[in-house]
């Protein structure tokens, strides 16, 4: 698939089943992402792959990370929370693991590594014929997730790219163009 036709045309899948990327189509979409622009060359991303018993486990911490944060959370809901991860038959979670005290490389500019790196991810995906999906949500930010990924509290989930065959496509969007200012 040509450059701007991926680009133009990637939209995040609203239904996702198997099968997931082989090991190679995974390889190369990680070395895709791995081309994101990186300010000090610090690769800060990281990958942590989850399927099959992984990706379960993955919904248990993130049922018991709801349950953390809202007690009174009504099961139903606790348990929503754990389906929704079961809908990816893969997820990559995608982190940057910060270097708060670098000398040149701001934290800012590592996490935006990290989420042009997750750009690169999602359109090799779709290169390659498969949905995607990014999403955080409140388990993103939550130091019990983060811990049980093996992030440190200061480091960031920057998605948790849900992937697989796409069965249904949401629309593609038109491109939202924020404001021009060119200035002479």
């Amino acid at each position: 698939m040509e450059l701007f036709e991926a680009i133009d045309t990637r939209s995040s899948a609203a239904r996702l089943v198997a099968p997931v990327p082989d090991a190679a189509q995974l390889d190369r979409i990680l070395r895709a992402a791995g081309h994101a622009p990186d300010h000090g060359h610090m690769a800060p991303w990281r990958f942590i792959i989850l399927d099959g018993p992984s990706r379960d486990r993955f919904a248990d911490t993130i049922a018991a990370s709801r349950r953390r944060r809202d007690p009174r959370a009504p099961a139903e809901a606790v348990e929503a929370d754990r389906q929704k991860v079961l809908r990816a038959p893969m997820i990559i979670v995608v982190g940057c693991a910060t270097q708060l005290d670098h000398p040149k490389i701001p934290e800012i500019e590592q996490v935006l590594a990290a989420g042009a790196a997750t750009q690169n991810l999602l359109l090799a995906a779709h290169a390659l014929g498969f949905g995607a999906v990014w999403k955080t949500g409140p388990a993103a930010y939550d130091p019990f997730v983060k811990s049980a990924l093996g992030f440190a509290p200061t480091d960031h989930i920057i998605a948790m790219v849900h992937i697989g065959t796409a069965q249904v496509m949401n629309p593609v969007r038109p491109p939202q163009l924020g404001e021009r200012v060119r200035r002479g």
